[in-house]
């Protein structure tokens, strides 16, 4: 009996372990998006997480919505300082997520300040 009960909980722990190494290591997909920053905030009540949304449309009829882990300290700080201004992000998504992580499947991976197309000069 102890045998099985031990070949049970080991079958459970490496099936928890495998499905949280699948999430984490392997992205659905990954692309880019282009927008207005209208929001970057840091929210939650057990696990605070880096949530953001750019604006893709005009007046906010196309939003993106987006994570950023805690370990990417270059691209938070980055997203603060380009709070309202016209940025290009790098994003993976992944088939699931994880309430430390983040609201959404879309990570930021890189981030960088572009003109926006709607004032050219």
């Amino acid at each position: 009996m102890r045998k099985v009960l031990f070949i049970a909980i080991s079958v459970l722990l490496f099936g928890i372990a495998a499905y949280f190494a699948f999430v984490y290591y392997v992205p659905f997909s990954e692309g880019y998006r282009s927008g207005e920053l209208i929001k970057f905030s840091r929210k939650g009540v057990l696990a605070k997480t880096w949530e953001g949304e750019i604006s893709q449309g005009i007046s906010g009829a196309q939003i993106f919505t987006f994570s950023v882990l805690d370990s990417e300290e270059e691209i938070i700080k980055k997203l603060k300082e380009y709070q309202g201004q016209y940025v290009k992000v790098t994003y993976e998504e992944r088939y699931a997520t994880f309430f430390w992580w983040g609201d959404t499947k879309y990570f930021i991976i890189d981030v960088i300040q572009e003109k926006s197309p709607h004032f050219r000069n």
